[in-house]
């Protein structure tokens, strides 16, 4: 192969590697990242914002949050993959919304935050971040 070629193929991957690098610096520098709007059957109102608290990864709603009139909403947490991840309730006792979360280690990155119904096993809304959070 022409050595070209091989000094493209070089510049795409540190092209690559510089980018991944400013997406992770700016995970690392507390920066606070938003998604789109909430849009669903349930949930059309608000957005999901994740920052660096403490050296960890955590999620939270905004005020103009909507808390669905469902019996279990939950925090699902969609990786780029496809995996999902059901976590803990949004409501606490008392009818109290539960704003915050923060994301476990074995979650492999953020690609969509869903509020989940877990009596009725539906997906009341979602949102994305675009590009996908890499904890």
């Amino acid at each position: 192969m022409s050595n070209r070629w091989w000094e493209r193929a070089r510049s795409l991957v540190v092209a690559g590697g510089m980018t991944l690098a400013a997406v992770g610096a700016a995970v690392a520098a507390g920066e606070v990242h938003k998604t789109k709007a909430f849009s669903g059957s349930k949930v059309n109102a608000g957005v999901v914002m994740h920052e660096m608290k403490d050296g960890k990864h955590v999620l939270t709603l905004s005020d103009d949050f909507k808390t669905p009139d469902t019996p279990d909403p939950h925090w699902q947490i969609v990786d780029s993959k496809g995996g999902t991840y059901l976590l803990n309730r949004c409501m606490l006792k008392g009818d109290k919304l539960s704003k915050s979360i923060t994301v476990p280690s074995y979650v492999y990155d953020i690609a969509k935050v869903q509020i989940y119904c877990a009596w009725a096993e539906a997906v009341l809304g979602e949102t994305t971040f675009d590009p996908p959070i890499r904890p």
